[in-house]
């Protein structure tokens, strides 16, 4: 594995399309199912990218695929990407703003504790991680695990306003597998909450801390009081900073594609003339805001589609403004307002649908697909 300083310039995410489809071809799925859990472990850096809808977890996998590998040998690496479909089918199924399952308990609060935001819980592998997070919006997949943990199931924070939080700092910002992953942290989306201790800690993140207020064998760790360094809360106030509103051109001739936060796809429909409108609606992102850093870096990955515009504004007023026909979209959970002609997204199950209770009967049925 490598060191932490070579694996911050992956941190760094280009966005020419042939730079991200260099990464797909670089994947080594059999080391990421041995060392992913480790923060200098083989893992991908494709989230990104994925939730942006530039690539899909369908085209990744046929790129695996097509090298020989056999899926008994590199089922980690598939069912991590399912995961990632399982978590959108859910967001189809169910409200995911409410519990899934069952009400978190214990909840003390409905904000964050001041020192995760400052990113001063004294836990070194989660600070790092936090700082990390806020200077190049990544997160490693075990400490968003950690700090969901000691946020809700050590300061006893209800697990919505936290992940308001972790969303509007990620590039990899996907609604669905983010709040059904602090769902899934709490017990609210399975019968049992996660913890890590800081032994488990200390062997992903590569520290060696001892007499942490984690540093207490699982048992105990269910049970403690909220420690003193994480009884300060306060509400995390995000600053929205959207693009300006600039005039578009429409030629009323061709068909209109609609691009947005969600679909950045450069291959979708590109063989046909059309307008290329990048939606961003205000609305959707006050109730779901993201940094500038996760702004600027939408607007970056939408070079790779030609002729885009981009238009600040709602489906709504887009329409009357424009007379729009023949409009093209692809279908998400925050795509409620659209009309027009949705197409789905690229799924590797397509036929996996509806609401599964736990990701294992997901699995199950998705991977008799794969096979086949």
């Amino acid at each position: 594995m490598r060191n932490i300083s070579e694996i911050e310039a992956d941190y760094k995410f280009e966005t020419d399309y042939r730079s991200i489809v260099k990464k797909i071809e670089q994947i080594d799925p059999i080391k990421y199912g041995k060392d992913r859990n480790y923060i200098n472990g083989s893992v991908t850096y494709l989230s990104p990218y994925i939730s942006r809808g530039v690539i899909s977890t369908k085209q990744i996998l046929a790129q695996v695929l097509s090298k020989g590998y056999q899926i008994a040998e590199i089922e980690p690496f598939v069912k991590e990407l399912c995961w990632r479909d399982y978590f959108q089918r859910l967001a189809q199924a169910k409200n995911i703003n409410q519990a899934i399952k069952q009400e978190q308990l214990p909840v003390l609060n409905n904000e964050i504790a001041t020192n995760i935001l400052n990113a001063k819980t004294g836990i070194i592998g989660i600070d790092q991680a936090i700082n990390r997070l806020l200077g190049t919006g990544y997160m490693h997949n075990h400490c968003r695990m950690y700090t969901a943990s000691i946020t809700c199931n050590i300061a006893k924070s209800h697990w919505f306003h936290p992940a308001q939080w972790m969303y509007y700092h990620l590039l990899d910002g996907d609604w669905a597998s983010n709040a059904c992953s602090w769902q899934w942290i709490v017990g609210a989306n399975r019968f049992k909450k996660y913890f890590a201790n800081q032994e488990n800690i200390n062997k992903y993140t590569n520290t060696n801390q001892t007499n942490t207020f984690l540093d207490k064998p699982y048992e105990e760790l269910q049970t403690i009081a909220t420690p003193d360094e994480l009884l300060n809360t306060e509400r995390f106030v995000p600053i929205l900073d959207l693009p300006a509103l600039a005039e578009i051109k429409i030629n009323k001739e061709i068909p209109t594609f609609i691009y947005n936060y969600y679909n950045l796809d450069p291959l979708w429909h590109n063989d046909e003339k059309g307008n290329r409108i990048l939606l961003i609606e205000p609305a959707i992102f006050q109730q779901y805001p993201i940094s500038r850093k996760c702004i600027n870096f939408m607007l970056d990955l939408s070079k790779n589609i030609p002729d885009i515009q981009l238009y600040v504004g709602s489906f709504k007023s887009l329409l009357a403004s424009h007379q729009l026909k023949n409009i093209y979209y692809k279908e998400h959970p925050f795509n409620i307002s659209y009309i027009g002609i949705q197409e789905e997204r690229d799924w590797i199950a397509k036929d996996v649908i509806g609401y599964h209770p736990s990701f294992f009967s997901f699995w199950k049925k998705a991977k008799k697909q794969i096979i086949t």
